[in-house]
């Protein structure tokens, strides 16, 4: 086989899905149950490998109840906060109860459409499928700042995604980047035998885990609070706030020793600047800075100037590419284990209406080759 010779393609699906997270699995779920062929391409050697890249103490805010995928609840207290290790577990027994068609170690380098159908290369062979839905949820490219760069070589630095306990940095003062949720619980965990600073950007909203007796998630969910879209008006406003479940700054100060800086703005040799003017130096830096959006692999117009994803409620301008998972995708839950499955059964009644519509057209003897079609309104 010559270079540049196009690898044969031997494989076709109604839909592949990208991704054996919880959105990718919910998705396979719905649409195994729809009858459709499909399958669910994972990077990684197994699934749920974005909570693998977890720290190893990670606990989840929202309780039991209110993490589960359809149809198999989570085990345990349904009151209780399940563990990281508890949710990849619960993710592999969700992929086997349902024996959902799972390829492992099966990256996608790129995705295109030719001749009425969709290209999905990999490494030595090319997929087809009518239809696609990317799954690989908000946590995909780690963002570290620029500055980072202009610590000393002796300054032990780390992605959160890096991070898995205390013992990974070595003793003295280490600097925590991020305000939200991981900086917090990250900042907490190693309190207890280092000295921590924690460097916060932007300003958080503070929520309690529990309001009267009862877990937040049950008062967001009677309130139907997490069922307000982005579209309206409430729904704009929060997509931009940063919040924090069962932390606060007063918290983090008084009971965990924590002192809190402004924006870190420049760094050089072991000291770090912030906003205020104020210098630390540091031992050791754990970057909590998010994440920025991959998706180069894609060759099909669905990104704007700033790489994000053009689409509502998950369906694209491409007809049968779809996205799922993704912050604010249409609530708030969206993006949470408990949540994704409105938008995951969303997308696959989108899938099942295109099919439809499809065979209607070739039973009229017309063709439709994939984006030519306008995407139905949602």
């Amino acid at each position: 086989m010559h270079m540049n010779e196009p690898v044969l393609t031997t494989e076709h699906y109604d839909v592949v899905v990208v991704g054996a997270g919880q959105a990718g699995l919910a998705a396979g779920q719905f649409l195994a149950r729809r009858g459709r062929r499909v399958v669910i391409l994972e990077r990684a050697e197994s699934v749920g490998a974005a909570w693998r890249e977890r720290w190893t103490s990670l606990v989840l805010f929202t309780p039991r109840r209110y993490s589960a995928l359809p149809g198999l609840a989570f085990p345990g207290d349904p009151e209780g906060y399940p563990t990281r290790d508890e949710v990849i577990a619960y993710l592999e027994r969700y992929a086997e109860t349902f024996a959902l068609p799972v390829e492992p170690n099966s990256e996608v380098r790129r995705l295109t459409s030719d001749d009425g159908r969709f290209l999905l290369e990999l490494d030595g062979r090319t997929i087809a499928a009518d239809q696609v839905v990317v799954a690989t949820g908000p946590f995909q490219a780690p963002h570290v700042p620029s500055v980072a760069e202009r610590l000393a070589p002796d300054v032990a630095q780390m992605h959160s995604t890096g991070y898995r306990e205390p013992g990974d940095l070595p003793v003295g003062t280490v600097l925590v980047v991020g305000g939200g949720n991981s900086g917090f619980q990250i900042a907490k965990e190693l309190s207890a035998t280092r000295t921590v600073v924690l460097s916060v950007g932007s300003r958080q909203t503070p929520l309690p885990q529990r309001i009267l007796g009862r877990d937040l998630f049950w008062w967001l969910t009677k309130t139907r609070l997490l069922d307000t879209t982005v579209e309206s008006r409430l729904g704009s406003r929060l997509r931009h706030r940063d919040t924090l479940i069962g932390s606060s700054p007063r918290q983090l100060r008084r009971r965990y020793g924590v002192e809190l800086k402004p924006r870190v703005v420049d760094a050089s040799g072991r000291t770090v600047r912030f906003a205020d003017g104020s210098e630390l130096g540091v031992d050791a830096v754990v970057w909590a800075t998010g994440y920025r959006p991959d998706y180069g692999w894609i060759d099909l117009p669905v990104l704007d100037a700033d790489g994000q994803v053009r689409h509502r409620r998950g369906v694209t301008d491409v007809p049968g590419l779809y996205f799922l998972g993704l912050t604010w995708q249409h609530t708030r839950g969206s993006a949470l284990i408990g949540w994704v499955a409105d938008d995951a059964d969303f997308v696959a009644g989108q899938i099942e209406a295109l099919e439809e519509r499809r065979q209607r057209t070739e039973a009229r003897g017309e063709r439709t080759p994939a984006g030519s079609q306008q995407r139905e309104r949602v």
